[in-house]
């Protein structure tokens, strides 16, 4: 048989083989195994009678990776947590990276709202704060601890509490995306409104860098969180509206089940954060600039690791180097 003859009737069923394999699109590891000794059949026959072909070097390495996914499988079982956080979810973030980048657009664009409404308005930051909150904090503010609110408590209640809160703000944002992702937009609106105007109110009374070296130690993770959430929220509103080659109800199922993985993978930071915020922040007024500067920055560089360059390494590392268009040209 010739080469382009052999190519032409395996063609269809090499690809099919591929996308299984690189998009792990297989029911179990039986079909896949049986799959890939009718592969390891025709790369043998490949070595026969076409030595120097470039399609002995695409079977080897769809072997290869065949291979490994079969020999893993049991043990992806039984570390399915792990792999949901270390390659399920960055996978998922990959391919929804547009959502993420929008969440945060809008992040900015209504904590910047929050701001010139508070630079503009004297009464904005009581009409979004509450007199009781504004008149506490220029209490403390007098009193040379502007984040003292953070100390009131004990630890473990302040733990247990602000992460309950945070829980709760989060999965609110999401399951709201069900209104078309108007929802979803009106947690953030509210929030980021009182971000902003919080940080001008402090900014106005000449102790930003005190606020932002106390609330921002656990800041940064809760903060990020909450606009990953919000992404999610809005990938379940999408489904609803752009179902695509997909029926309404099967689009909606697909969004809901992307935006609750995205959501649980939001949890260990937010755990995290209310960790800060009980343990740590309410130490912020005497430890030295470098401490509390250093836990903002390392807080906010693994998180955005996680969630803005990862998932691009893991979708690199799972590309195929060789593919069967390749060798046809």
């Amino acid at each position: 048989m010739r080469e382009v003859s052999f190519i032409k009737q395996n063609k269809e069923k090499w690809l099919s083989f591929e996308r299984a394999v690189f998009n792990n699109d297989f029911e179990n590891p039986d079909e896949l195994a049986s799959q890939y000794i009718h592969l390891i059949n025709d790369l043998a026959y490949a070595q026969t009678y076409y030595p120097k072909s470039k399609v002995i070097i695409y079977l080897n390495q769809l072997a290869a990776k065949a291979f490994q996914k079969i020999y893993k499988t049991k043990r992806e079982d039984t570390n399915r947590i792990i792999g949901f956080w270390k390659t399920e979810v960055p996978l998922i973030c990959y391919q929804y990276r547009k959502f993420i980048y929008i969440a945060f657009i809008i992040f900015f664009a209504f904590t910047f709202i929050g701001v010139i409404s508070a630079a503009n308005d004297g009464e904005f930051v009581r009409s979004v704060l509450g007199d009781n909150y504004v008149n506490m904090s220029i209490e403390n503010i007098e009193a040379g601890d502007p984040v003292a609110v953070y100390k009131s408590g004990s630890n473990w209640g302040s733990f247990i509490g602000i992460t309950i809160n945070n829980l709760r703000v989060g999965i609110i944002a999401f399951v709201l995306g069900v209104f078309l992702g108007i929802g979803t937009l009106y947690i953030m609106f509210k929030n980021c409104i009182m971000l902003g105007s919080f940080q001008y109110f402090f900014y106005e009374k000449g102790v930003l860098w005190e606020s932002v070296r106390g609330i921002w130690i656990h800041g940064a993770m809760e903060i990020f969180a909450i606009v990953i959430e919000a992404a999610a929220g809005l990938i379940l509103g999408a489904s609803i509206l752009f179902p695509a080659t997909h029926s309404r109800y099967t689009s909606f199922k697909q969004g809901a089940k992307t935006g609750i993985k995205i959501l649980i993978s939001t949890f260990p930071f937010t755990f995290s954060a209310g960790f800060l915020e009980g343990f740590i922040t309410r130490y912020s007024n005497i430890m030295p600039n470098w401490l509390s500067t250093g836990i903002i920055l390392i807080t906010l560089s693994i998180i955005s690791y996680y969630y803005l360059i990862y998932p691009f390494k893991i979708q690199k590392e799972i590309t195929q180097p060789q593919t069967i268009s390749s060798i046809l040209n």
